[in-house]
């Protein structure tokens, strides 16, 4: 749900009528003071978690989704608060017909819009396959223990990680919003995962110099809110659902959480703030990570052998 519609006036300018209802903090905001509010809660959210330099060259990634495209009009509306970061938007070409196509068209629309450089890389010319090729193959040779979705993220993350170093990039804001981090956080703990727990934070650590940090803007930013800035500035983005998207855990956990939500207002901020308090003492518990160099593709690597290329080696 995207809000309440309660026929009274803003609580915060006390001039507009109200049209959504923030029910875990109370608030009753119109358009712009709802605008401005998820800005200003951007804003503060890079600052407390310090995730952006004074001089940085940051990559945003856009998919051309909702998320991402809001994303990318605050940062370039924030912009003037740090007018030495240079910002160029980052886009992955899986290569999916009738799908990403829209995509690319309304990303390179909104680009243009807002005057940002945008920098396109694809799955064929960097594993020399599509998505689509990819999972043909895959359902030919009968390998069905992995989604198209664990497949898609394990590379999509890689090319994201190669289209920010060649743009010079030294940070990459993704649009992960605090229903995906929640979400994710509670897949690795069904899954006992504490190495990707110990992860999902804010901004990664400098741990190589050839994985570009991440930084997530939106972390503290509800989906629903995050949809909603873009109907109200009239953002266009793409609706539609990729045709892989299947991750039945994901979606079981999202409803979990949505229902959770609207029963019990600020679940998913206290799940979060609960994560914060824990994460020193997961981390210390979970041994650090030692990077090798692929010998394959020359990439960082946990092993001697990629995950990517062993990936690529069992499909071809």
């Amino acid at each position: 749900m995207l809000g309440l519609m309660i026929n009274v006036y803003c609580t915060v300018c006390s001039e507009q009528e109200s049209f959504f209802y923030r029910k875990y903090s109370g608030q009753k905001l119109c358009k712009k003071c709802f605008s401005k509010s998820v800005e200003a809660k951007v804003r503060s959210t890079i600052t407390k978690y310090r995730m952006l330099e004074f001089n940085d060259q940051l990559a945003i990634a856009v998919s051309g989704g909702k998320d991402s495209l809001s994303l990318l009009h605050i940062l370039v509306k924030l912009q003037k608060y740090r007018p030495k970061t240079v910002l160029t938007a980052v886009t992955v070409d899986e290569g999916i017909k009738g799908y990403r196509d829209e995509a690319l068209a309304i990303t390179v629309e909104n680009c243009k819009k807002l005057e940002v450089p945008l920098h396109i890389v694809s799955f064929k010319d960097l594993f020399g396959l599509t998505l689509d090729e990819l999972i043909t193959k895959v359902r030919a040779k009968g390998q069905t223990e992995l989604t198209p979705c664990a497949y898609c993220g394990v590379l999509r993350r890689r090319a994201m990680n190669v289209a920010a170093r060649e743009v010079n990039a030294t940070k990459i804001a993704t649009a992960h919003t605090l229903d995906d981090e929640m979400q994710t956080v509670l897949m690795n703990i069904f899954r006992g995962d504490t190495a990707r727990l110990s992860k999902e934070t804010s901004i990664t650590s400098k741990v190589h110099p050839l994985l570009v940090r991440k930084i997530k803007p939106f972390c503290e930013i509800p989906e629903n809110e995050s949809a909603l800035y873009a109907y109200v500035k009239k953002i266009p983005f793409q609706d539609t659902p990729c045709p892989y998207a299947s991750d039945a855990l994901r979606n079981d956990i999202r409803t979990m959480l949505n229902t959770l939500e609207e029963k019990h207002a600020g679940t998913k901020f206290t799940i979060s703030r609960t994560m914060e308090k824990l994460r020193p003492a997961i981390e210390r518990i979970v041994i650090n990570n030692v990077f090798y160099i692929c010998k394959e593709c020359g990439e960082p690597s946990a092993q001697e052998l990629c995950k990517i290329c062993e990936m690529l080696k069992q499909i071809n």
